[in-house]
């Protein structure tokens, strides 16, 4: 589970611990950074709900350290049954929120495709002669930010191009039992957005630019895409999802899954 120690990766790292999986979830340091939460803290959730939590500090620009994450694995677990591919730098992308391309610095770019996209190409890269082996499931979390604008043209750039990759991920393992998917959270109330204070009223209404307003109460909680996943995860029938894009909404109701509060969020 890259990109773990909060946010959606957190949600997702903490359902499949729920499940009873043996998640080892990376992060960049075990110190927190600008908004809480660590590896260690993941890990010692996951364990409380009854999986096993294993931290592992990564920096997932490092291809060597990477693979390194992988030999671990391999070595200590002995497989790999589940890739969920998560490292994005989203304190970066919310300083670019809704300005034009030409008033983002150029370093954008690389905070965004080279975190939020080669990454996942790297981590798939030495992940998958283990997935290969288990019949396992590779996901890449991504957006609706791949088919219309959402925060800024390099966001949405990063996103078109990961679910690409998910597609050529299938195409490459076509001749094995492996499944590749993206997944599509919805707004989700992450530690960053939780930053926004209430209005008069006790409101928290976000306004992204050029892409209105919306009350946080709709939000989704992280956990809702770790529910996705892990109905993927153990879904027999899985290979017939393949190659696409789908929303968690979507999935939830496919597979019968609500968020934590017994709600279906649609918004996206």
């Amino acid at each position: 589970m890259t990109g773990a120690s909060r946010g959606v990766g957190k949600g997702i790292a903490l359902e499949l611990g729920a499940a009873g999986a043996t998640v080892y979830v990376t992060g960049r340091s075990k110190s927190p950074g600008k908004l809480p939460g660590t590896v260690d803290q993941t890990a010692a959730e996951i364990d409380a709900l009854g999986g096993k939590g294993v931290p592992f500090v990564c920096d997932h620009r490092d291809d060597d350290a990477v693979r390194g994450l992988f030999d671990v694995i391999r070595a200590e677990h002995g497989r790999l049954d589940v890739l969920v591919n998560n490292v994005y730098n989203s304190p970066a992308t919310a300083r670019w929120i809704g300005k034009p391309f030409w008033e983002v610095p150029t370093e954008a770019w690389d905070e965004t495709v080279d975190v939020g996209l080669r990454s996942h190409y790297v981590a798939s890269v030495f992940a998958a002669p283990l997935l290969i082996e288990s019949n396992g499931l590779v996901v890449n979390v991504s957006s609706p930010g791949a088919i219309r604008y959402m925060h800024s043209a390099v966001y949405g750039a990063a996103k078109t191009a990961l679910d690409r990759l998910t597609t050529d991920f299938a195409h490459d393992f076509a001749d094995t039992d492996v499944t590749a998917v993206s997944v599509w959270p919805g707004i989700v109330d992450t530690e960053l957005l939780q930053l926004i204070p209430a209005d008069a009223e006790g409101n928290r209404v976000v306004e992204l630019a050029g892409e209105g307003t919306f009350d946080l109460a709709a939000a989704e909680t992280p956990r809702f895409a770790g529910r996705a996943v892990t109905a993927l995860a153990t879904d027999p029938d899985r290979r017939t999802r393949t190659g696409s894009a789908w929303r968690v909404a979507d999935l939830a109701e496919a597979y019968g899954f609500t968020d934590i509060d017994g709600r279906i969020p649609h918004a996206d």
